[in-house]
């Protein structure tokens, strides 16, 4: 660090790296981000122009060679977080990865070990965990007001919903829904049940929707949409069994017919459950059942997940997102996608 100031690096200048990533950095003060690439070498010297940013390259492995980066955002396409991270951690820049970690459990898990063969901060971007709500939930959890929390569910369902780009290209994405959305809930239930292991899945995928035509609704696109293609599922749902025997089902689609759902979780414990989006606890008090909705403010959960970030790197403590959860999580995923591919459960 110089004076105190984290210098970071931006790998990938699409949507979420400057709607998200970029905007939350410029909030901290003891932040300064002198690098940015893209394949796009045009985009990258649009944002770098934009925000002032000293570095620009369409190469991530020059990125990760200029000496004064301490840390790198990996924001890229899904197919490219395996190959910048690897390369990231062996040049000792400490990593903040967008979900979902890798393309498979074989990348996951050569990610994993490139963080800790060279003792880097490895982050994963699991960004509700960092709701206000996420965090009362958490919290009572953790204080055991749930009791034992047996069952889960997580579910996000959007009626017409796929994006255009390259997340419907399987050689780019990796999946569909399940990789793109169902990481967001599915890891948040898990997390609210304390990470037990996953050890079976069984699940269907379907593809019946496709590049739909609907009118009056709006569709949202990435920066590149050449070479459209729509390879991958439309929904999928099934069961994720852990180690302790608690479950989890989940059910999540791009396009279905059916109502919206927007996202949600919900865990179901021997003492009380609890539900996001809303946040509602589920109790009996005095014998009698009682609902309840805890107070909280507005926060935005990419600014808290950038802050706690930089405080694990300047401090070096380990993130409450961790590349270990990163590799579990990918598990799930990738076992959703090969049980519905063998029509069986299968061993995670």
């Amino acid at each position: 660090m110089k004076n105190g100031k984290v210098r970071v690096g931006i790998i990938g200048a699409g949507n979420i790296a400057q709607n998200a990533h970029i905007p939350s950095y410029l909030k901290q003060k003891d932040v300064e981000i002198i690098a940015v690439c893209d394949i796009n070498e045009s985009r990258a010297k649009e944002v770098a122009d934009k925000y002032d940013i000293k570095h620009v390259t369409s190469s991530f492995q020059e990125l990760i060679s200029i000496e004064e980066v301490d840390a790198v955002s990996i924001c890229t396409g899904n197919n490219f977080h395996q190959p910048a991270a690897v390369a990231a951690a062996n040049a000792g820049k400490h990593i903040l990865c967008e979900k979902p970690m890798a393309m498979n459990v074989e990348e996951a898990e050569s990610m994993l070990r490139a963080a800790k063969e060279n003792n880097i901060i490895f982050m994963m971007g699991f960004v509700n965990r960092f709701r206000a709500d996420s965090k009362v939930i958490k919290a009572l959890s953790d204080a055991g007001k749930f009791g034992d929390i047996y069952s889960a569910k997580a579910c996000w369902l959007r009626r017409r919903g796929t994006p255009l780009g390259w997340f419907t290209n399987l050689s780019k994405s990796g999946g569909g829904p399940v990789i793109d959305i169902g990481v967001h809930v599915i890891d948040l239930a898990w997390y609210f049940m304390g990470k037990p292991k996953p050890v079976r899945v069984s699940a269907v995928t379907y593809n019946k929707i496709g590049n739909y035509q609907t009118k009056g609704v709006s569709r949202w696109t990435a920066l590149d949409t050449d070479n459209l293609v729509f390879e991958t599922e439309d929904s999928a749902s099934g069961l994720i069994r852990f180690d302790n025997g608690a479950s989890m089902s989940f059910e999540v689609s791009w396009a279905i017919n059916a109502k919206d759902t927007g996202m949600y979780t919900q865990i179901f414990g021997s003492k009380a459950g609890a539900r996001i989006n809303p946040l509602e606890i589920y109790s009996e008090e005095e014998n009698y059942l009682m609902d309840s909705t805890p107070i909280v403010r507005d926060e935005n959960a990419f600014d808290n997940q950038i802050r706690h970030f930089i405080d694990c790197v300047k401090e070096g403590k380990q993130p409450i997102s961790p590349a270990e959860d990163g590799y579990l999580v990918q598990k799930i995923l990738n076992g959703i996608y090969d049980s519905a591919k063998l029509g069986k459960e299968v061993e995670l």
